[in-house]
């Protein structure tokens, strides 16, 4: 028997991603403000490169993020097409893809995580 993926159910999921996507930018807007004072505080080469070494990463998360929800927001207009034609399932090939946005989202929470856990180690150390 053939599983059936509703468009509502995957809308919720893109919501709670939208949010988790949201939350993520914050704390990253939070942590740059963390990254300035520092970098007024310290001359210590090694801590400016460590500094910049996260600057650059957040930079790249940030821009992770973008991506992330630019691709929920074309799934999100696909869905709403499928739905203007009256179907409430998700076809194949887009399930496909909903799945595979699954596993970046996954993937990209754990990269996320590390690098926080490593800035916050790194707080811990010099401040």
């Amino acid at each position: 028997m053939e599983e059936i993926f509703y468009n509502s159910d995957l809308h919720f999921e893109h919501q709670h991603w939208r949010s988790e996507l949201a939350f993520w930018k914050d704390e990253l807007r939070s942590f740059k403000n963390r990254l300035q004072e520092m970098v007024t505080r310290y001359t210590d080469k090694e801590v400016l490169v460590r500094l910049e070494h996260f600057q650059n990463e957040f930079i790249l998360h940030g821009g992770v993020i973008d991506d992330l929800q630019e691709t929920i927001e074309k799934h999100e207009t696909n869905m709403a097409g499928q739905s203007k034609m009256g179907q409430q399932a998700m076809d194949t090939a887009l399930m496909k893809k909903h799945l595979e946005f699954r596993n970046r989202i996954e993937t990209q929470r754990e990269i996320y995580a590390n690098l926080k856990k490593e800035f916050f180690r790194f707080l811990t150390e010099y401040m």
